[in-house]
């Protein structure tokens, strides 16, 4: 994973074209690409792309699509909504504060499996 101004790259290697392509994954809006023949130019292109990217939005007057905002609706059935609320009561925890403690949770234990 490439990492630059809050965005991040997914590059793959087309072995047949014989190059590095790639996007940008947390962006949901806008798609932001890029390639290169080496490590270095995937790097360089993929900074060069979100550049021109904010480039772009500041020239067209709009916002860029920020990475992730934080905020993500979640939709459910009424019974696992009623018992999830019921859950972060017992707890002594909003329903919001109840889901990110048990997304937290689930994502240290994925990493960990990963290691």
């Amino acid at each position: 994973m490439l990492k630059y101004k809050g965005y991040i790259g997914h590059v793959v290697y087309d072995d047949e074209a014989r190059i590095f392509h790639g996007d940008v994954i947390n962006m949901t809006r806008d798609g932001v690409t890029f390639q290169g023949r080496s490590v270095d130019e995937i790097e360089q292109a993929f900074r060069d792309s979100v550049d021109d990217y904010l480039d772009w939005a500041a020239e067209e007057g709009f916002e860029p699509e920020k990475p992730f905002s934080g905020k993500f609706v979640v939709r459910m059935g009424p019974d696992l909504h009623r018992d999830a609320t019921i859950a972060a009561r017992d707890a002594g925890l909003s329903l919001n504060a109840w889901v990110v403690q048990a997304l937290e949770k689930e994502s240290h234990n994925t990493s960990a499996r990963g290691a």
